[in-house]
């Protein structure tokens, strides 16, 4: 039986590949998906995740209303110069799409109605989640199955700042919550998903036959996005794709190594901000909770599963 998602997200390429990914994936079954601000404000990323659900005929998809600021409510720059200015690349959606959304207590409605069946995926900022939490409470919320996290990075640079990853930079204090509530939690930070390289070559192999209604706006998007990493760092061969990594492994998670440790999340203004902290000691002092952490992966893995998932025929079913 397929793995009943809801999905927490703010697209963004890397989220609409994601979501494609999840749409084409016999093993992923979306029940549900909660629209964010991140790398676009919350209604652009409404308008986005409803186009691509129209594109194929997936509108029965429950959309969900999120967070529009950070629980700080200070200013939330986006980044147009790698996702567009509206967070799919060239394309524009139709102005006619917009997307109906429900109410925030939707979240909870389908925690009761799937329980342990259902898994969160969050590859945004952490802000809806945390209020999730803050709303229904650490022993509602973590009565499902279990939660994937896209963010963070450990033993590795990050990629807003020296230390940062932009999840956890974007609101440091949801993902606090979110780190210090969160039970069968497992996040997968920089470590992992900067190994999710894929090619203008691989995305040829995707392309070659038309199997599903995605395929060409896949390569738009995608090169829209290579060419924007080639300028951030000269001479990479791919895009990273973060968050289709987080979708990967929950049918895949033999293709990681994985540690469980107590994860803190700087909030000072400074160097330390969204910093995700924890103790590689051989005898680390922890008290808290703790979440598992992804640390390695196999590359070659996740880039054939992506070719297979992208080039495949639309389920009638998922």
């Amino acid at each position: 039986m397929p793995q009943k998602i809801l999905l927490y997200c703010d697209p963004g390429i890397d989220d609409s590949l994601a979501i494609i990914y999840a749409l084409l994936n016999p093993e992923i079954e979306l029940v549900g998906i909660v629209t964010s601000y991140g790398n676009v404000d919350q209604e652009q990323a409404t308008q986005n995740v409803a186009y691509l659900l129209e594109l194929g005929g997936k509108k029965d998809i429950v959309l969900i209303g999120g967070a529009k600021t950070p629980l700080s409510g200070e200013f939330t720059p986006y980044y147009p110069e790698i996702h567009g200015e509206e967070g799919l690349g060239p394309i524009k959606p139709p102005a006619t799409i917009k997307g109906e959304l429900l109410n925030f207590d939707a979240i909870f409605k389908l925690i009761e109605d799937y329980g342990e069946e259902l898994i969160i995926v969050d590859v945004g900022r952490s802000t809806s989640l945390a209020i999730s939490f803050n709303l229904a409470g650490a022993e509602t919320m973590n009565t499902i199955k279990g939660f994937y996290l896209m963010g963070g990075a450990f033993l590795t640079p990050g990629n807003v700042t020296a230390g940062a990853e932009a999840n956890f930079y974007g609101d440091p204090i949801a993902a606090g919550i979110v780190m210090d509530k969160v039970k069968n939690g497992v996040l997968y930070p920089l470590n992992v998903t900067k190994e999710a390289i894929i090619t203008p070559e691989m995305i040829e192999d995707i392309i070659k036959e038309e199997n599903n209604p995605y395929q060409s706006l896949i390569k738009e998007i995608f090169d829209y996005y290579f060419e924007a990493y080639q300028k951030l760092i000269p001479g990479i061969e791919g895009s990273p794709l973060h968050d289709v990594m987080t979708l990967f492994a929950l049918t895949t998670p033999q293709a990681f190594k994985y540690v469980e440790k107590e994860v803190k999340v700087g909030l000072d203004e400074g160097n330390l901000r969204g910093v995700s902290i924890a103790d590689f000691r051989p005898k680390p002092d922890e008290k808290g909770n703790k979440v598992t952490i992804a640390l390695e992966v196999n590359p070659e893995e996740f880039a054939e599963n992506f070719v297979q998932v992208m080039s495949s025929s639309m389920s009638k079913d998922n």
